[in-house]
């Protein structure tokens, strides 16, 4: 990350600041789970598992249509095509990303445990498609149908499309320097990757409309995110630039948080 204009930088130097107690608690916990559970070798890469969860996407929805077709009108109906079209393309657009810039933070490898546990999870955000498509949710949407779909449209894509260049630029801006990423989508938001993530899978709840979709994204946003948000920061304090640049830029929201 580039470091910030400043006339004089050693002046705006601040030692690294430890993270948060919680936020270290939280990061030796999901080590644990999604790294080290049940001991042994580290014989998968955690990013194999990422993908085969993302290109089965698409074929895992298709089959419970296809499944619950002749069982249920809401296996066919607008919702369920329209969820099969955003969550399963994003799928392979994450596949494509990887492809492209992959995250080294998912090329550590993993105990089979942690593979395990590290699948059930992914799982879980299969099992929104699940409840919309078996007639398990059955949505009612505050706003005429069409416009909650355009809602949810919206928000995947922009969610996607942020998320996205976020990651690349930081996938290239640190290939040619390490430091602060202060402009681009980084100039008033620091974790914008984690913004457009957040985004895309709230359009997927609401287009399901059931409260696990959300008790789950809750679990991974409070525990997961807000971790790695943490941690980031309390790394990126030990640059130059960081107090200015902090002062002047938001967690996620500009304006809100």
């Amino acid at each position: 990350m580039m470091p910030s204009p400043t006339t004089d930088p050693a002046a705006d130097f601040v030692a690294a600041t430890p993270a948060p107690a919680w936020a270290r608690t939280l990061r030796r916990f999901n080590d644990w789970w999604l790294v080290d559970i049940g001991g042994g070798p580290r014989v998968l890469k955690f990013a194999w598992i990422i993908n085969a969860q993302k290109a089965g996407t698409f074929f895992f929805l298709g089959a419970l249509m296809a499944f619950y077709a002749g069982r249920t009108p809401a296996a066919t109906s607008t919702a369920a095509w329209i969820y099969l079209a955003l969550h399963g393309s994003y799928g392979l657009v994450w596949l494509i990303k990887d492809l492209a810039f992959p995250d080294p933070n998912w090329q550590k490898r993993v105990t089979w445990g942690a593979a395990a546990t590290g699948a059930f999870g992914l799982a879980m955000y299969w099992s929104f498609g699940w409840l919309l498509i078996s007639g398990t949710a059955q949505p009612r949407y505050p706003l005429p149908d069409g416009a909650w779909y355009c809602l949810c449209i919206s928000l995947c894509l922009l969610g996607s499309v942020i998320m996205i260049a976020a990651d690349a630029q930081k996938y290239y801006t640190l290939r040619l320097r390490r430091g602060l990423i202060t402009d681009g989508l980084h100039r008033y938001v620091r974790h914008p990757n984690y913004l457009g993530e957040m985004m895309l899978y709230a359009g997927f709840a609401l287009l399901v409309g059931h409260w696990l979709p959300w008790l789950w994204l809750a679990y991974v946003w409070s525990t997961l995110f807000a971790t790695n948000m943490a941690m980031k920061e309390a790394s990126l304090s030990r640059y130059p630039g960081w107090a200015a640049y902090r002062r002047r830029s938001w967690w996620l929201i500009p304006g809100l948080i």
